[in-house]
C-alpha cells in the first residue's frame, strides 16, 4: 500500500510540473465542447398510446365450436416484429420521407436513421403500447407516428386474414385429396363384395356362423326325413290287411287322369300344396320347386300306370261296379301324403347337402378373403375418420373467420393520438453541459499526465535510485527566498483561477440553459 501511495505521489508531482499545459488543453477543449452541446440540433419526439383489447364476448360463447387463436401472443409478437426493414420502407413511403432521396446510399442511410429513431414500448401487462419517433422536425415526427399507428392496426388484421385464408385453402386441398381416396376405397370395397358375394354375403354375418347354420338345417332335414319314412312304412304295413279298391271297366286313356286313385291322389294333392308354398318363397329355379314338380310328374305317370294295371287285373264279375273299403281308402290317402312328404324332405336334404358342400369347398379361401376384407375396411375407416376431422376443422375455421369478421381479432383503441411536440425531447443540454465541462477538465489532466510520462523528472532521491540503480550519496536542497515564494504563490493562485474560471463558465451556461427552458 505504501508503494502505491508513493507511486501516486510521484505521478501527481510530475503532472503538477506540467499543469499549465493541462490547463491550456482544458481551455481549448472546454469552449469547443460547450459550443458543440449548444449547437446540437433539437430532436422532437412524437408518441401515441394504443390499447389492444383482446377480450371478446364471443370467445366464451364459441368455445369448442370455433378455433380460438392466442390473440395476446400474436399482438405481442407483432409489436416486437413491427420494426422490420419492409415495414420501415413502407413507413417511409406513407410518411413521404423519401421525397428528397435521390441515391441508393441516401435511401439506405434514411432507412437506418428511421429504424434507429423508431421505438415501441410496452406499458405494463395490459396490452398498452407506446409508439414513438424522434426527429429534428416536429411535424414530420407526428406524421411518422400517425403512419406507424395505422401500420400497427393493419398488420394485425391483415396477417390474421392472410393466415386464415391460407389455412382454409390448405384444408380444402386436403379434403379434396381425401375425397378421392374415399372414392377409390369405396370402389375397391364394392368390387370386393361383388367378387365374393357368395362367400361374404350382404348381411354381414360371419362365415362360420353360416356354415354352422347350414349344418344344423341339414341335420334337422335328415331327422325329419327319417321320421317321415318311418311314418310311411307304418302306413304300408297297415294297408297290407285291407281290401283294395276295384276300378270300373272300359275307361278311355283320355279319362284315366280323372279316375280317382286315393293312394296317389293324396300324395299329388299334398305335393301341389307344398309346391304352392315353395313358390311363395322361392323362384321357379329353386331346387325345392324343381324337385317338387318332378315328383308330381312322376306320381301322375305312376297313377296312369296304376289305373291301366288295375283294369287288366280286375275280376270279370266285378268290372261293372266298384266297391271300396273306407278304411283302406283312408290308409291309401295317408300313405300318399306320407310319400309326398318324404319326397319333399328328400329334396330339402339334397339342397342342404349341396349348400354345406359349397361352403366347405369355399372355406379354404376364407382366411385370405377375411384378411383382404379387414385391410379394405381399415384403409377406408382411416380415410373416413381423417376426412370427417378435416370437414369439422374446415367448419370450425370458417366459423372462426366469420367470428373474427364480426367481432374483430382485437379492438385497437387509440388512447393518446400523436401530436406535434412543442418542446424538444433531446438533447438534454442541462446534463450535457456539466458533462462537457468535466470532460474538458479530464482532458487537461490527461494532457498533463501524458507530458509527464514523455518528459519524466525525478522528484526525490528514491525515484533517482530506483531508476538508475545507483547509490545516491546526497541531495542539494533549494533555499527559497521571499521573491520565489511570492512567485510560486501567485502561480498557484493563477492556476486555480484558471480552473475556477473554466468551471464557472460551464456553471453559468448550465444556469442559463435552465432559465431558458423554464421561460
Amino acid at each position: 500500500m505504501e508503494d502505491i501511495l508513493r507511486q501516486l505521489s510521484v505521478i501527481l508531482r510530475g503532472m503538477w510540473l506540467y499543469r499549465w499545459w493541462g490547463l491550456a488543453a482544458a481551455w481549448i477543449v472546454g469552449p469547443i465542447a460547450a459550443a458543440t452541446v449548444y449547437l446540437l440540433p433539437d430532436r422532437y419526439e412524437s408518441s401515441a398510446r394504443v390499447y389492444v383489447d383482446t377480450q371478446s364476448i364471443l370467445k366464451p360463447l364459441m368455445s369448442g365450436l370455433a378455433v380460438q387463436p392466442n390473440v395476446d401472443q400474436q399482438i405481442n409478437i407483432l409489436s416486437r416484429t413491427l420494426i422490420s426493414r419492409p415495414n420501415v420502407e413502407k413507413l417511409i413511403r406513407m410518411a413521404d420521407l423519401d421525397l428528397t432521396v435521390k441515391t441508393k446510399e441516401e435511401r439506405e442511410a434514411l432507412i437506418a436513421s428511421v429504424t434507429k429513431a423508431l421505438e415501441i414500448r410496452v406499458a405494463g401487462r395490459d396490452n398498452l403500447y407506446t409508439l414513438a419517433y424522434t426527429d429534428t422536425d416536429a411535424e414530420r415526427a407526428k406524421r411518422v407516428v400517425q403512419s406507424m399507428v395505422s401500420m400497427f392496426v393493419e398488420s394485425g388484421l391483415g396477417d390474421k386474414r392472410k393466415d386464415s385464408d391460407t389455412a382454409r385453402k390448405f384444408i380444402e386441398e386436403q379434403i379434396k385429396a381425401y375425397e378421392q381416396k374415399l372414392e377409390e376405397a369405396e370402389n375397391r370395397l364394392k368390387e370386393y363384395k361383388l367378387r365374393n358375394l357368395s362367400t361374404v354375403g350382404s348381411g354381414g354375418r360371419d362365415y362360420f356362423s353360416k356354415m354352422n347354420e347350414a349344418g344344423e338345417q341339414l341335420n334337422q332335414a335328415r331327422l325329419a326325413l327319417r321320421e317321415a319314412e318311418n311314418s310311411r312304412d307304418a302306413l304300408k304295413r297297415q294297408i297290407v290287411g285291407e281290401e283294395p279298391v276295384l276300378l270300373p271297366d272300359n275307361v278311355s286313356s283320355a279319362a284315366l287322369a280323372a279316375v280317382s286313385v286315393p293312394e296317389l291322389d293324396g300324395r299329388i294333392e299334398a305335393l301341389k300344396k307344398t309346391l304352392d308354398g315353395l313358390l311363395q318363397r322361392y323362384t321357379d329355379q329353386h331346387p325345392d320347386v324343381v324337385g317338387a314338380r318332378k315328383t308330381i310328374e312322376l306320381l301322375e305317370a305312376q297313377k296312369i300306370k296304376e289305373i291301366q294295371s288295375r283294369q287288366k287285373t280286375a275280376p270279370t264279375g266285378m268290372s261293372s261296379s266298384a266297391s271300396a273299403n273306407p278304411v283302406y281308402q283312408q290308409l291309401k290317402m295317408s300313405l300318399a301324403e306320407a310319400e309326398a312328404n318324404v319326397a319333399s324332405l328328400r329334396a330339402r336334404v339334397s339342397e342342404y347337402e349341396n349348400r354345406v358342400q359349397s361352403l366347405s369347398a369355399a372355406s379354404r379361401m376364407l382366411p385370405q378373403i377375411e384378411a383382404e376384407y379387414t385391410q379394405l375396411n381399415r384403409d377406408y375407416d382411416v380415410n373416413k375418420r381423417n376426412y370427417d376431422q378435416l370437414v369439422a376443422r374446415r367448419e370450425s375455421a370458417t366459423m372462426a373467420v366469420e367470428m373474427g369478421a364480426t367481432s374483430g381479432v382485437a379492438d385497437f383503441r387509440l388512447i393518446d393520438p400523436p401530436t406535434v411536440p412543442n418542446k424538444p425531447a433531446a438533447p438534454n443540454r442541462l446534463l450535457l453541459m456539466p458533462a462537457a465541462g468535466l470532460a474538458a477538465l479530464l482532458m487537461g489532466a490527461a494532457v498533463s499526465f501524458l507530458i509527464s510520462q514523455i518528459r519524466p523528472t525525478f522528484s526525490d532521491t528514491n525515484v533517482l535510485r530506483d531508476v538508475t540503480g545507483l547509490a545516491v550519496l546526497g541531495a542539494v536542497s533549494m533555499i527559497s527566498d521571499p521573491d520565489r515564494a511570492r512567485n510560486l504563490r501567485r502561480g498557484k493562485i493563477a492556476f486555480l483561477g484558471g480552473v475556477g474560471a473554466l468551471v464557472g463558465l460551464f456553471g453559468a451556461m448550465t444556469v442559463w440553459l435552465m432559465l431558458a427552458r423554464m421561460a
